[in-house]
């Protein structure tokens, strides 16, 4: 168990002495993996069914897409999209997240269930956010992204990346407990493929182990990313399955225990051999 585990047994009430899986389920007509597969509401709620069976203990739900190029949608149709799944799922058990920057969308989130906020922005996109999440008290990731998402991979650039945003993330931690969030409930994740070139992404993949300054939890998201694609032979995001595992497992490694997946069986069963060989 490394030092950034230790001082931060839990997230959101769960204990990171094993891999948490946050389940992708994107009500959107325009993600890059599944934009437009779970866009009614039984489609949704079948889904985040069938991930927790498969063994998600997280379901991320996002109404928005981030992906490179996507263009913003407006806060009611954010609102309409997300809060009834939200709700569904909450309703059948599940731990929700809201994936959103909005602090209206989070807070009717947070009244319909869900009880972790998930933010590319790191709650610099709305000026409520900080004091809403403060005053709430739900667990809330915090996530890097230079840029907006429509041009975030225009011209990204960095004196050094994994160290410009471990920085960032850490100012960012800052400034939660300045605003009333305790440690306890923040978790970062370092954006990969947010406003980062494929070299940028390996660095800091290569580095997460920097984490451990912050004794935070990590929460990474690689799955089925475009530099899979660029540093293999091309495929279509339902084919970088393999290489999603190979990043999660470079994670593991180095102390990540959780992780944002659209393939919760496949990334369960690789990350079940990975602690059983590193506990045997």
């Amino acid at each position: 168990m490394n030092s950034a585990t230790e001082a931060a047994p839990s997230f959101a009430g769960l204990s990171l002495d094993k891999p948490r899986l946050f389940g992708v389920i994107n009500v959107t007509p325009d993600s890059f993996s599944d934009g437009g597969e779970v866009l009614a509401l039984s489609d949704a709620l079948k889904r985040g069914r069938a991930m927790l069976d498969d063994g998600a203990d997280i379901l991320d739900v996002g109404g928005e897409s981030t992906r490179p190029g996507a263009e913003p949608v407006s806060a009611e149709e954010e609102l309409a999209r997300v809060v009834p799944v939200v709700e569904g799922l909450s309703e059948m058990g599940a731990l929700v997240s809201i994936d959103t920057r909005r602090a209206e969308v989070m807070a009717a989130a947070i009244d319909a269930g869900a009880g972790i906020v998930n933010d590319v922005t790191a709650l610099t996109g709305d000026g409520d956010s900080l004091g809403l999440v403060a005053d709430r008290g739900v667990a809330v990731v915090l996530m890097h992204m230079q840029g907006e998402p429509g041009t975030m991979q225009d011209n990204p650039q960095y004196e050094n990346a994994a160290e410009d945003v471990f920085g960032y993330l850490k100012a960012r931690v800052e400034a939660c407990e300045e605003a009333g969030i305790p440690r306890g409930r923040i978790a970062v994740d370092p954006g990969i493929g947010f406003g980062k070139t494929v070299d940028h992404n390996l660095e800091i993949l290569n580095r997460l182990d920097i984490y451990d300054e912050l004794g935070l939890p990590v929460l990474l998201g690689v799955s089925r990313k475009s530099f899979i694609a660029k540093l293999s032979r091309g495929e279509t995001p339902k084919d970088r399955v393999p290489g999603s595992l190979a990043a999660v497992l470079a994670a593991w490694a180095q102390g990540v225990r959780m992780f944002r997946v659209h393939d919760v069986a496949e990334t369960r069963q690789a990350l079940a051999l990975a602690q059983a060989i590193g506990e045997a």
